[in-house]
């Protein structure tokens, strides 16, 4: 090739998955980064362009088939853990009243929405309350 070189063929195709990754971050477009960076390094001592060109189809199907799973459940591991460990436990204020069905909480000067994690007896506005769970963005507490 005259004018690029096949590593920066796979190179720049590795910068524009990057650049989809940041735009659109859904972990898919990774795996094309991941596997035109290899590529790029492979071109510089071996294969021409169809052989380079199926080594790249492969190693974007092995990542998607076996690397995104872990990424998904390393990524979903470390939020609920990092999650846990900052705010379960932790004493809020209740800014509405909080019941089974709705409620809300101040939590770093964010309103969040709360429900009561047991019982029926609501809590009043102005209370302390203590987080006790949450699922996804609704946190469960209960009265101090």
């Amino acid at each position: 090739m005259a004018f690029l070189e096949l590593w920066m063929i796979y190179l720049i195709l590795a910068l524009i998955a990057i650049t989809f990754e940041i735009f659109v971050p859904a972990m898919f477009c990774i795996n094309f980064a991941f596997a035109g960076i290899i590529t790029a390094i492979l071109s510089l001592w071996w294969g021409n362009f169809s052989q380079l060109l199926i080594v790249f189809t492969v190693l974007s199907l092995l990542s998607i088939i076996f690397i995104k799973p872990l990424l998904l459940k390393l990524l979903k591991k470390n939020t609920n853990a990092d999650f846990e460990a900052q705010y379960i436990g932790k004493i809020v204020k209740s800014i509405e009243p909080i019941n089974t069905s709705s409620g809300a909480v101040t939590l770093y000067d964010e309103r969040w929405e709360a429900r009561l994690n047991e019982g029926n007896e609501e809590i009043p506005a102005d209370c302390d309350v203590k987080i006790v769970r949450n699922d996804s963005l609704i946190l469960y507490v209960e009265r101090i």
